[in-house]
């Protein structure tokens, strides 16, 4: 992590969710912008945690010395303080939600959280847009959140992810391939739980027709 290096964003993401949000909830226009495709591998981030003490911008690096991105590639950026996606998807599925940390988006919070416990092999994070350590703190305490949160407050991950409808919810195999578009908006529980079911037929699936004859 390093100081702050895309205050350039800032203004950009918080534009960019809130227009996002008023055409698909007031005007209902067709417009899906829907994240990262299927098929595409999940772009390598490390954020501090919201739990945590290391302050700093999201590392978007994808090599060393990658200019304003990060002087060290972000899969490399590993410790108890960081949420590395990299990291995550290596260990199985991953279930990952972006979020701003303010009105209706933090909902799909809670049900990651109990799906969390019902489906262990997959792994559930999230990352709060331009959220401050006090406020995403105060939140997982009233929502009573254990699963793991980053901090993105530059918005670099934001941008990086393609986000304009909060919540935007990830959903990827072990390895980082997205398996599914993004679940945009306010989902319910069921909803979610049923994308959650999809993604591990779907892992099953790739892992039999992978595996060797």
């Amino acid at each position: 992590m390093s100081p702050s290096r895309y205050g350039g964003y800032l203004g950009l993401v918080g534009l960019i969710v809130l227009v996002g949000f008023i055409v698909r909830t007031v005007f209902v226009s067709p417009l899906d912008p829907s994240g990262i495709a299927p098929g595409h591998k999940l772009p390598a981030f490390a954020t501090p945690l919201a739990r945590g003490s290391l302050s700093g911008d999201a590392d978007i690096a994808t090599h060393a010395n990658d200019g304003e991105a990060g002087k060290v590639p972000a899969c490399a950026e590993r410790g108890a303080q960081i949420l590395n996606v990299c990291q995550l998807y290596e260990q199985g599925p991953l279930v990952l939600a972006l979020f701003v940390d303010s009105g209706s988006c933090t909902r799909i919070l809670d049900s990651m959280q109990a799906l969390a416990a019902q489906f262990p092999s997959v792994r559930f994070a999230a990352v709060a847009i331009r959220g401050s350590r006090k406020q995403v703190r105060a939140l997982m305490r009233t929502q009573h959140l254990t699963l793991p949160i980053g901090l993105d407050p530059e918005g670099a991950v934001a941008v990086l992810y393609k986000v304009f409808t909060c919540p935007q919810v990830n959903f990827a195999y072990r390895g980082g391939v997205v398996q599914s578009k993004a679940l945009l908006g306010n989902a319910s529980a069921t909803s979610l739980r049923a994308r959650v079911r999809a993604l591990l037929a779907a892992t099953r699936a790739r892992e039999v027709k992978e595996r060797p004859a």
